[in-house]
């Protein structure tokens, strides 16, 4: 085997526990296992055991790469959600290249609509950008997890003085757009012709510079629309950031894309959600089970003093105060609510 010690291990060296031996590597201790591999200092240990002698080989880890937006909101949110997910990112100067101090994992800082085209040729293994992009470039790429943040919407917008009936009002019109793949196959499948002026940015004042009669751009609250003299008429799709992969990912890889994505749906289950602890006396604790169903069933303990029990459950913030105050006119009492960061199911 290449790159390999070779290390003499006495029998009574052995324990109970099946550790074999305690090898001081790089000055820093580990334990070693017959027939294991385990990680260390971003290497991976391959040991294998022959009688009385262990093979220990040290290989460098693969690392995955995800690329993120370089600026702006997305790139923002990309970043809090891998520090949710217990990875720390360290870009204090804005480099368009850093490292992960906990995981093995680069990050690449890329412009959105670049995003696709990196994963699909294997320069980054993943990506996290907005639906939309995925959709315009239409690149080989897989989406594998919806995020929940940056949600907005590809709509038609006509100026605010128009009459609006429906989508044949932009028979034969020019609509001005950065997103003309989306927008093509909109209107071919509703059998409606248009003529659509590709534009980078700035879309909005298209039709007041006499370039289009309409157009079909990102919105999230509409206020750019109003300030342009526009109106929306017609939303097209829903878009929310979303993580894409590449195709032919290693089988290391692999499962670092599945650690990220345990990870990931741990944080998302516990959003909008309160962990919730009373007592109550045990002759509401079916009402409360009604009120409380949990995420399988609440939890019920019974308290040191007869008749009472102590109901553990998880409830939407949506309902909190309706629930809180059904709870209190059962007679619970010594009500506490606690955020929940992350919940495996």
């Amino acid at each position: 085997m290449q790159s390999c010690r070779k290390i003499f291990i006495h029998p009574s060296e052995s324990n109970q526990s099946g550790f074999l031996f305690l090898y001081k590597l790089n000055e820093a201790k580990l334990y070693i296992h017959s027939e294991s591999k385990y990680t260390f200092n971003e290497a991976e240990l391959y040991i294998l055991r022959e009688s009385n002698y262990i093979f220990l080989e040290k290989r460098k880890m693969e690392k995955i790469k995800i690329a993120i937006q370089k600026s702006g909101r997305l790139s923002e949110k990309s970043i809090d959600l891998l520090t949710e997910c217990g990875i720390r990112i360290s870009n204090g100067t804005r480099k368009l290249k850093t490292e992960a101090g906990n995981f093995p994992m680069e990050i690449l800082f890329l412009r959105d609509d670049d995003i696709p085209q990196y994963v699909e040729q294997g320069v980054a293994d993943i990506g996290i950008l907005g639906q939309n992009e995925v959709w315009e470039k239409d690149k080989n790429v897989d989406i594998v997890e919806e995020l929940g943040f940056s949600n907005c919407r590809l709509s038609l917008a006509i100026p605010k003085d128009e009459a609006y009936n429906d989508l044949k009002f932009f028979e034969n019109r020019r609509i001005a757009t950065s997103y003309p793949k989306i927008l093509d196959k909109f209107f071919t499948q509703k059998g409606i012709k248009v003529s659509i002026e590709e534009l980078g940015g700035s879309v909005e004042i298209a039709t007041g510079i006499g370039l289009a009669d309409a157009i079909f751009d990102i919105v999230s609250t509409g206020s750019t629309l109003i300030m342009n003299g526009l109106k929306e008429v017609e939303t097209v799709v829903k878009s929310q950031a979303v993580l894409i992969s590449n195709k032919n990912l290693s089988e290391s890889k692999k499962q670092l894309l599945d650690e990220l994505l345990f990870r990931i749906k741990a944080y998302k289950n516990g959003l909008g959600k309160k962990y919730v602890l009373l007592n109550a006396p045990n002759e509401v604790i079916p009402d409360i089970i009604k009120l409380l169903p949990g995420m399988r069933s609440p939890s019920i303990l019974p308290l040191a003093d007869k008749g009472w029990s102590s109901v553990h459950s998880v409830i939407n913030d949506d309902d909190f105060w309706e629930i809180i105050d059904e709870l209190k006119r059962m007679g619970a009492e010594g009500i506490l609510v606690i955020p929940i960061e992350k919940m495996i199911l």
